[in-house]
């Protein structure tokens, strides 16, 4: 009879016997009567109640259905495994410390001195675990043979050899097996590149998340591959006279991930045929710093590339290498021990005219917090680039959002590229808007003689309606950025006066599918003549949503630079911040008191710790600080102010006070308000300086906010993110009163002091009362230090005034 799969997985509260394909992998979607055509499936079926033990021999026989993603856990405890026994040999036997001593030293020679032991012995349990999958893949271990890393890798395990590697291996025989039984069964080209994007993106980043945390691994859509590498070609016929399959036109992707933009340059026939052998063999370069990507790059390019070519010989792509982009052109390759092929490939690239760059580059403006441990690597010759550029330009005072990788991937894009070239990245939209960006925007336009860019939306960092006017995500739940498509053209014999800027808004409310569509359809910046909108940029470098010039007229609110003279408020601040939120706030002052006194238990415990065991006659550095302390979050928040207090010795006690605080606009909770447990309490102690002081503030959302301008009226501290990141103005200030202090706050000759010893001020100046006070006719004192800071205070509410001034107030 029949047996109905559903009615005997439910009475037998087994799984069904399921083959391991990709075949039956989609069979399992289908209905019993798609699967078996007959209606009467569920009449015929019988109940089998099998014992264990022979459900158990069908499993083995017939195949146990284990996806990927689930083998991701075996492999990630295997390699950690892995990890604990090199870490062990390294440091325990002579011969194994010295071949891992040179491994070690040129990886820092080939990537960047930020290579810790740590990540090395994390690469080699890498190799370890995924050669079978790469030998999978090839059928007969051409890549892993022949690949100059991977040979690298194999000659330091050799060497080190751990203990029980072959019975580890054996446990992963099945996934082994599946991944060769997938790859014999794909005998089209997109069906193989289709496994190897499916490895990466659901095995890989699950068997190595830290990894793929740290560097940001999303798979790029196809749609945005090829409209940039359509448009490179277009832009190269139109301006040059060329096309990416000329001579001497060498092409680079220097973060090349899965290798997607170089395998899509060929499967696109983007490369005459009789031109790709030589583009192969020695026009066309890919780099990537994470050794599982760089091994799925290098199968994805041959594949592509054996396929167009016609031939059955295998020819390694010699054109890729494991390094870090952002430090290769600027140091010297002094070791080449172990990975010789790797090293001369550097020297070869470096010294290449690179006529275009592609890609999609890394995004990522460091570590959330001191615990993550994960901050970026520092490249000081790039961030000089910066400073001398982008930053030295921009007005804005907080400038870190230009050390975000993907803004120093455009420098160093900019400067690599030389006289005449195209570049084309996907990335982050913020520099089109960014305030910290305006200097870079500068830059840009004086440094290319024309620029495209497409923008794709889809910001969900925003709320409401403006989330979604932004439209879904590009990258799914890659990331919630929003995305631009951007070319950069630098053609010396431009007769352009200045850069010329098009751009092109994707449109409002459309889904991630959408998009990519609209995409599709375009092709490239050709599909798009006629719809190019030409930006004339403003003063300030603004290119979106520019200001209105009318808005530099009125009175400013506040001014801690000294640059203008008609300020309203003698002071202002931001709101306290803790950077360990879940310590200082509670909604139970108890359980607040007890966990700060946990933290601060716990970080006298490594201070005595440090003292005992850190080398005497010299303080730690920040990074040996960092690989120093334990970073459980459970146990506390580390800030970089709190380390340099543990290098120092300083001891940590309970100082501060309990009060309560506006957390968010409609939440009210205690907080523990101290300067060493909270990171920055801004100029907060003048504005509360005791839990009994009265007072008023307002606090408008601040710049270079993603969502509308707002704010809000609140009588107790502020958190720091209470409206939107902003500033906060008082309507009272506080202070103790100087010695000889004679004239303010005087009643009767005496200073008026509060109960705590503080004597109170209006936080508005008296120029500006008398300003106001003339404006409206009445002179004197007409006009109250309450009426103007309530006037103020709706005037940022109406309606018309947030919408004619709505991109200077952001």
């Amino acid at each position: 009879g029949i047996i109905a799969l559903s009615d005997w997985q439910q009475k037998s509260k087994s799984p069904p016997p399921i083959l391991d394909d990709e075949e039956e992998e989609e069979e399992d979607k289908k209905t019993e009567t798609e699967r078996t055509g007959d209606t009467k499936g569920k009449q015929l079926s019988l109940e089998f109640n099998f014992p264990a033990a022979i459900r158990a021999k069908i499993v083995q026989k017939c195949g146990n259905r284990k996806y990927w993603d689930e083998w991701a856990v075996d492999v990630a405890k295997i390699a950690q495994r892995h990890i604990v026994r090199i870490t062990e040999m390294v440091r325990r036997h002579d011969a194994a410390k010295e071949v891992f001593k040179l491994f070690l030293d040129e990886l820092q020679d080939d990537l960047n001195d930020g290579i810790t032991e740590k990540e090395a012995i994390e690469m080699l349990a890498q190799h370890m675990v995924t050669r079978p999958v790469f030998e999978a893949l090839h059928g007969d271990g051409r890549f892993v043979d022949q690949n100059p890393i991977s040979r690298g890798m194999q000659q330091v395990i050799d060497v080190l050899k751990p203990a029980n590697i072959e019975a580890e291996a054996e446990t992963l025989e099945d996934f082994y097996a599946s991944v060769a039984r997938r790859a014999k069964a794909a005998n089209t080209p997109l069906a193989r590149q289709k496994i190897i994007t499916e490895l990466y993106d659901k095995f890989f980043r699950h068997a190595f998340p830290k990894t793929a945390e740290r560097l940001g691994i999303v798979y790029t859509p196809i749609e945005l591959v090829d409209f940039v590498l359509h448009s490179v070609d277009e832009i190269l016929r139109n301006e040059f006279g060329q096309s990416l399959s000329s001579e001497g036109v060498e092409i680079l992707d220097p973060f090349t991930g899965t290798g997607t933009f170089i395998t899509r340059i060929i499967q696109n026939g983007l490369i005459d045929r009789e031109a790709l052998p030589r583009k192969y063999q020695s026009e066309i370069h890919a780099n990537e710093i994470m050794l599982l990507a760089y091994y799925i790059a290098a199968v994805n390019i041959e594949e592509a590339y054996h396929a167009m070519a016609g031939t059955d010989e295998y020819e390694r792509f010699p054109g890729i290498i494991l390094t870090d982009t952002f430090e290769m052109q600027d140091s010297e390759d002094m070791i080449a021990n172990i990975l010789p092929d790797n090293s001369e490939q550097r020297k070869r690239q470096k010294a290449a005219q690179i006529r275009v760059i592609v890609g999609n580059p890394p995004w990522s403006a460091g570590q959330k917090d001191e615990n993550d441990a994960a901050q970026n690597q520092s490249y000081p010759v790039l961030n000089g680039r910066i400073e001398q550029s982008y930053a030295r330009y921009s007005t804005a005072k907080l400038k870190i959002s230009l050390r975000d990788s993907y803004i120093l991937a455009i420098r160093w894009a900019s400067d690599r590229i030389g006289e005449s070239g195209v570049i084309g990245v996907v990335t982050n939209a913020g520099w089109l808007e960014g305030n910290a960006m305006d200097g870079m925007r500068k830059c840009l336009a004086e440094e290319f003689s024309s620029v495209y860019v497409l923008n794709l939306r889809g910001n969900q960092r925003t709320q409401g309606e403006r989330s979604r006017q932004e439209g879904g995500k590009v990258f799914g739940g890659g990331s919630r950025a929003p995305v631009a498509v951007t070319l950069f053209v630098r053609n010396p014999e431009s007769t352009d006066k200045g850069c010329r800027i098009l751009y092109h808004d994707i449109g409002d409310y459309l889904s991630r599918e959408e998009k990519l569509d609209k995409v599709k359809g375009f092709r490239g910046i050709d599909g798009l003549a006629g719809q190019w909108t030409e930006i004339r940029p403003d003063a300030h470098h603004d290119w979106l949503n520019q200001r209105d010039a009318g808005f530099v007229e009125f009175m400013v609110l506040g001014d801690k630079r000294g640059r203008s003279e008609d300020v309203i408020f003698k002071n202002y601040s931001q709101g306290v911040i803790t950077r360990r939120d879940a310590w200082c706030y509670n909604y139970s002052e108890a359980a607040l008191r007890w966990n700060i006194q946990a933290m601060i238990r716990f970080y006298e415990s490594e201070r005595e710790r440090l003292q005992e065991e850190a080398p005497k006659g010299r303080r730690l550095t920040p990074s040996e600080i960092t690989r120093f302390v334990d970073n459980d979050t459970t146990k506390i928040s580390w800030t970089s102010s709190l380390k340099r207090d543990l290098a120092k010795n300083k001891e940590l006690r309970f100082q501060g006070r309990i009060t309560f605080s506006q957390y968010r606009p409609f939440t009210r909770t205690p907080l523990f308000f101290g300067r060493r447990i909270n990171d920055g309490v801004c100029r907060i102690p003048e504005i509360f300086p005791h839990e009994d002081v009265e007072n008023r503030l307002i606090c408008a959302s601040g710049i270079g906010n993603a969502s509308s301008f707002s704010c809000l009226m609140v009588k107790n501290i502020p958190d720091y993110s209470c409206v939107s990141t902003g500033q906060c103005f008082p309507l009272w200030l506080y202070a103790k009163p100087k010695e000889n202090q004679d004239g303010l706050f005087v009643e009767g000759g005496h200073l008026d002091t509060d109960s705590h010893g503080y004597v109170r001020e209006s936080a508005i100046k008296e120029e500006a009362l008398q300003v106001f006070a003339e404006k409206i006719g009445g002179g004197g004192n007409s006009i109250t230090a309450d009426d103007l800071f309530y006037y103020i205070y709706g005037v940022l509410h109406v309606p018309s005034y947030r919408e004619k001034y709505a991109a200077n107030l952001r």
